[in-house]
């Protein structure tokens, strides 16, 4: 395919299985996340699979790095045919009534805010001639209050309903998008969530037994289901789908 598509979150987790199938399909790949070794690592990768990926240090939260990172990707790149926003965060896992407002809002400036400034900011190499695909990571926490989870369930409702506005605004730019819900996967983020205290998060314990039991999928797995997504060739404009009934 040849096509040049951008990952958030891309240093572990299912950023990097999404980040590594689409480069494996022959695509280059632009890595995002706050930096770190691994970061490094899978920049490796991606150029050892694709020379003209690569790996670029951002950090969601902050308008600043964005706007770096952005200039960055504009003076290498003329046209992004996809952007998958998978980066996002948990933390904190509070009571709504206790949280400090600081953290809660970073949460949403990250895992929505963040989003729609980053797109937003690429909005000159999007679209246009060529099609670009637009990918969300959902969750079921966007279709139902979890106590403990405010933000994080605010934020993933927030960004379905953006999704539907991007597929419905998008259409006479030559963008698509939907959001895919990838269910309960291996990633660090679920080790957040089981060391997170019981009486913060009443569920703690369905939460382990997923783990004991065996029940979490590996992020693997899941990007190969949502690679044909990612890329564009599957899914309706405006779908919200999830990956157990794919």
């Amino acid at each position: 395919m040849n096509g040049t598509f951008l990952v958030t979150g891309a240093s572990k987790g299912l950023g990097r299985s999404i980040a590594i199938a689409i480069a494996e399909s022959g695509n280059n790949v632009i890595g995002l996340a706050r930096s770190s070794a691994d970061l490094d690592h899978i920049g490796q990768k991606l150029r050892d699979i694709s020379a003209h990926s690569m790996a670029i240090p951002c950090d969601l939260g902050s308008s600043e790095e964005i706007s770096t990172t952005v200039d960055h990707i504009k003076s290498k790149y003329e046209h992004i045919d996809g952007i998958i926003h998978n980066a996002g965060t948990i933390k904190p896992i509070a009571n709504m009534f206790e949280v400090k407002t600081s953290e809660w809002a970073n949460l949403i400036r990250v895992n929505l805010v963040g989003v729609q400034d980053l797109t937003s900011s690429l909005s000159k190499i999007i679209g246009g001639e060529k099609h670009t695909r637009i990918v969300t990571i959902s969750s079921g926490a966007a279709k139902r209050s979890l106590h403990g989870w405010s933000a994080y369930c605010v934020s993933k409702a927030g960004l379905d309903m953006w999704t539907k506005c991007v597929a419905e605004e998008g259409g006479d730019r030559n963008i698509s998008a939907l959001a895919i819900a990838p269910g309960i996967v291996d990633t660090d983020m679920q080790k957040t969530i089981r060391r997170a205290n019981k009486s913060d998060f009443p569920m703690l314990e369905n939460f382990i037994d997923y783990y004991n039991k065996g029940e979490l999928t590996d992020p693997d797995v899941v990007a190969e289901k949502l690679l044909p997504f990612c890329l564009g060739v599957s899914g309706q404009n405006g779908d919200r789908l999830d990956v157990r009934n794919l």
